[in-house]
C-alpha cells in the first residue's frame, strides 16, 4: 500500500465514525457521561449503605428491614401508576398542547397514591408475620410520597433537558440513606427501627423541601425543550377526563407495578418461605445487581426516554437508527459487565460485607448471567415505550413476572436462595423474549424492517 492509499485509508476511517455516531453524539456523549458519574456516585452511596447496615445489623436484622423495605418500594409505584412515562409521551407527541393534562393528572396521583398506602398498611396490620415487620412497614410509608416526589421533579427535568438538576434531587436519596449508615455504624446500639425511622424522616423532609417544585409542575411551568418557543396564548381546549387519561396511561402504569413485583418478589418470598437470614443474604446480591442495572437506565431513562418519545412522533428514522445501535452497545456492554462480576465477586463480598456473607458469592456467580440479558432488553424495550405498542411491553413484563413468581415460590423452599437466583435468570430471558417479540410485532405494523 503506497502513502496515497495510506491516506485514503485513514482519513475514510474518521468520515465512517462519524457516520455511524448520530447527529449530536458529542453533547450526548457529556450528558451522559455527567448522568453517569452522578448514578456511579450514587450506586456507590448504595453500596457502602447496604454494607455498614448489613455488618451492623446482622443477616437476620438487616433481612427483616430489607424484606420491609422491598415491599413497600414494590408497592410505591402505585402512587401515579405510570403517569411519569405518560406524561413523558403526550409531551414528546402534543407539545405544549400537553398543558391540558394537568388537572386530570393531579386528581389521578392524588387516588393512585392514598391507594398505594392503604395497601401497605393493610399489608403491616393484616400480613405482616411479627411486630417488627408491622412497624417497618407502616413507618416507612412516607417512602411511597418521596418516590413519587421524585419522579414527578425527574420528569419535568427531562422535558427541560436540565440533567445535572435531575441527577441531584436524584442523589438525595442514596446519600442521605449513606448518612444513617454511618449513624449506626457510630452508634452501634442503634437497631432495624432506627434505621425505618430514619428513612422515613428523611423522605419528610425531601418532600417538604420539594414543595415549591411541585407547586410549580402542578402549574405546568414547563420550560419545554424540542418543540420551539412557548406559544404567547394557548388555545382553549377541553380539559380531558380522568378516565381518558387512564385509557390512555394504563400500559405505563402496568409496567410500573410489574417491574417491582419482578425485581423484589425473591427477596419477600425468601422472607416468608425462607427466613430473614436468606432474605438478608439475598438483598446483598440484589443490591450489586441494582448498582449494575443503573447502567442501562441511566442511558435509556435518564437521558434518551423523553428524546425517544420525540423522535418516534417526529424523526422515526433517526428513532431506528438510535434502536438499532443501542442493541449492539449494551449487550456488549453487559458481556463485560457479567465477565466482571463473576471475577470479582468470590473476592469481593467476603473482604467487604464480611465471612458472615460468604454465601452471597454462589448468588452473584448465577446472577452475573443477568446483566447481557438485562442490557439487551432495556435496549430492545426502548422501542416498546411509546403509542399503543407499549401493551406488548406490558405483555412481555406480565409474563416474566408471573415466571418469577411461580418459579421462586416452586424453587424457595427446597433450594432456598440458590432456587430464587435460578428462577431469577429464567424470568430475564422470559422478559427478553417476550420484548423481541412485541418489536418484532411493533415493527411489522410500523412498516420497519430489520
Amino acid at each position: 500500500m503506497d502513502s496515497e492509499q495510506a491516506g485514503a485509508v485513514t482519513m475514510e476511517s474518521p468520515s465512517r465514525v462519524a457516520q455511524w455516531l448520530m447527529p449530536g453524539w458529542k453533547r450526548a456523549l457529556k450528558t451522559i457521561s455527567m448522568l453517569g458519574a452522578a448514578t456511579a456516585i450514587g450506586a456507590v452511596c448504595v453500596f457502602l449503605t447496604q454494607t455498614l447496615l448489613a455488618r451492623e445489623l446482622g443477616p437476620d436484622d438487616y433481612g427483616l428491614f430489607a424484606s420491609s423495605l422491598a415491599t413497600v418500594t414494590m408497592i410505591a409505584p402505585l402512587a401515579g401508576f405510570g403517569l411519569a412515562q405518560f406524561r413523558l409521551r403526550v409531551y414528546g407527541v402534543e407539545g405544549w398542547a400537553a398543558r391540558r393534562w394537568i388537572a386530570p393528572s393531579l386528581r389521578f396521583t392524588v387516588g393512585t397514591c392514598a391507594l398505594a398506602i392503604a395497601i401497605i398498611a393493610g399489608w403491616a396490620l393484616f400480613v405482616a408475620p411479627d411486630a417488627d415487620t408491622r412497624y417497618d412497614l407502616l413507618v416507612l410509608i412516607p417512602i411511597v410520597l418521596h418516590i413519587l416526589t421524585i419522579e414527578m421533579l425527574s420528569t419535568k427535568y427531562r422535558l427541560e433537558d436540565r440533567y445535572a438538576r435531575m441527577a441531584g434531587w436524584q442523589l438525595a436519596i442514596p446519600v442521605s440513606r449513606l448518612l444513617v449508615a454511618l449513624a449506626l455504624l457510630l452508634v452501634p446500639q442503634l437497631t432495624g427501627r432506627f434505621v425505618a425511622t430514619s428513612y422515613a424522616v428523611i423522605s419528610l423532609a425531601m418532600v417538604l423541601w420539594a414543595l415549591p417544585l411541585l407547586r410549580s409542575v402542578m402549574r405546568g411551568e414547563i420550560d419545554l425543550r424540542g418543540h420551539g418557543p412557548e406559544p404567547s396564548a394557548h388555545a382553549r381546549v377541553q380539559e380531558p377526563r380522568v378516565s381518558e387519561l387512564w385509557s390512555q396511561a394504563w400500559p405505563f402504569g402496568m409496567v410500573a407495578i410489574l417491574y417491582p413485583v419482578f425485581f423484589q418478589v425473591s427477596t419477600i418470598l425468601l422472607k416468608y418461605l425462607g427466613s430473614d437470614k436468606q432474605a438478608g443474604f439475598w438483598a446483598i446480591g440484589l443490591a450489586v445487581m441494582t448498582a449494575i442495572y443503573l447502567i442501562p437506565a441511566t442511558i435509556y431513562q435518564k437521558f434518551l426516554l423523553s428524546k425517544l418519545h420525540r423522535w418516534a412522533a417526529h424523526d422515526p428514522m433517526k428513532f431506528w437508527m438510535v434502536y438499532k445501535r443501542g442493541n449492539v452497545g449494551m449487550f456488549a456492554l453487559g458481556v463485560l459487565v457479567a465477565a466482571t462480576l463473576a471475577v470479582a465477586s468470590p473476592f469481593v463480598i467476603p473482604l467487604v460485607f464480611g465471612e458472615a456473607y460468604r454465601g452471597v458469592v454462589a448468588i452473584l456467580l448465577v446472577l452475573s448471567l443477568c446483566p447481557p440479558i438485562r442490557f439487551l432488553s432495556t435496549a430492545m424495550g426502548s422501542a416498546l415505550l411509546t403509542d399503543s405498542h407499549m401493551r406488548y411491553r406490558v405483555y412481555a413484563m406480565a409474563w416474566a413476572t408471573g415466571v418469577a413468581i411461580l418459579l421462586n415460590g416452586a424453587l424457595i423452599p427446597d433450594f432456598g436462595v440458590m432456587g430464587a437466583a435460578w428462577a431469577t435468570v429464567t424470568a430475564e430471558l422470559v422478559l427478553l423474549a417476550g420484548t423481541w417479540y412485541g418489536v418484532r410485532h411493533f415493527r411489522r405494523a410500523k412498516g420497519v424492517h430489520p
